[in-house]
């Protein structure tokens, strides 16, 4: 009696498929420089030392995606930079804390493993932990027929820190009369993007024809780690604040101690071309200040007399300006005046 069996094959699941990409990533993170001490891709977990630098130390972990810009990155069929994203938007928050990014792992969910696609995006993800100078030790890759339509993925990103006990930045240390810097973002980074293509799609924007908006908006997101650990090695900052979601006045006041207030100069922010012509597009000020960046993609809060100092940890495009102080008050942040849009 000839019977067809089934296989986890003819389900749209391929193992051998993507066992290739599980040699594939293990290969390309090898190349890495850092700890190879530990072979950790493919195995059940991965272990790790515990960088000797640290005398007391305390471990930060924290885990995001980036949203839907994986739809941007699908339309023109451009992986290698939302790699980049998703170590940006978990290790830009580890160093609020003030850890040093030691471990990333990602998660890739799929409708049908695409090799081309998917070594694309990890080339992204490998080149993301050498600029944050982190460790990618592994991952999990799900391909996932009828849960994703044709040609959809996501991805998600979790990264392990450390920290002394003595560095952690901590609301106490943001005190009265502190100054407020904005560091500038590299463009809209990884938040605000079901917005964005709502307009595409509304105004009929062919984004493959408009070189500008295809250009910025799948420009990946500024990581921020070395500029800030060299800050918090020399004792220059007391505080900051990674500006994703929620934009500037949600994620300042997680870091605002009680009794206290930052108090913003929106005229002092130095907008970007593509948030001018988001704000063209029928979008109120107080909308974009809750969606996007702005042009500010990470805040500061320091001393006075350490404001001529910390010029010289940064290039030129990303240079800390001021935008504002911490002062007395109970509402942890108040936005005055409105953003000169150009």
């Amino acid at each position: 009696m000839n019977k067809k069996l089934f296989t986890y094959k003819k389900s749209g699941v391929n193992i051998s498929t993507a066992d290739k990409f599980v040699s594939f990533i293990s290969k390309i993170s090898s190349k890495k420089k850092g700890n190879k001490k530990f072979n950790n891709i493919g195995g059940f977990g991965s272990i790790s030392d515990i960088p000797k630098e640290f005398k007391r130390p305390k471990i930060v972990a924290c885990t995001d995606g980036v949203g839907t810009k994986v739809e941007i990155a699908n339309f023109l069929n451009k992986y290698d930079t939302i790699g980049i994203d998703l170590v940006a938007m978990s290790v830009n928050d580890l160093i609020v804390q003030g850890a040093k990014p030691i471990l990333f792992l990602d998660y890739i969910s799929i409708n049908k493993i695409d090799l081309k696609k998917l070594k694309s995006i990890l080339k992204g993800i490998v080149k993301g932990c050498q600029i944050a100078k982190c460790e990618l030790v592994g991952g999990e890759t799900a391909e996932m027929p009828e849960t994703y339509e044709k040609s959809k993925f996501d991805i998600a990103g979790f990264a392990v820190g450390v920290v002394d006990e003595d560095k952690i930045l901590n609301k106490k240390k943001i005190k009265n009369g502190n100054l407020i810097l904005a560091i500038p973002s590299s463009g809209v980074h990884s938040n605000g993007y079901s917005l964005i293509r709502y307009i595409l799609n509304k105004k009929r924007i062919n984004l493959k024809k408009n070189n500008f908006l295809k250009k910025e908006l799948i420009k990946p997101t500024k990581i921020y780690v070395n500029e800030i650990l060299n800050l918090i090695k020399k004792d220059l900052i007391n505080g900051c604040a990674n500006i994703t979601g929620g934009g500037l006045a949600d994620n300042i006041k997680r870091v605002i101690p009680d009794k206290l207030s930052a108090d913003i100069d929106l005229t002092k922010i130095k907008t970007l071309k593509i948030f001018n012509w988001l704000k063209q597009n029928n979008i109120s000020d107080k909308e974009m200040l809750k969606t996007f960046n702005c042009g500010v993609g990470f805040c500061l809060i320091i001393d006075p007399k350490n404001l001529k100092k910390i010029n010289k940890f940064f290039s030129k495009e990303f240079k800390p300006y001021v935008i504002g102080r911490i002062t007395k008050g109970k509402n942890k942040i108040r936005l005055n005046a409105k953003i000169n849009w150009i």
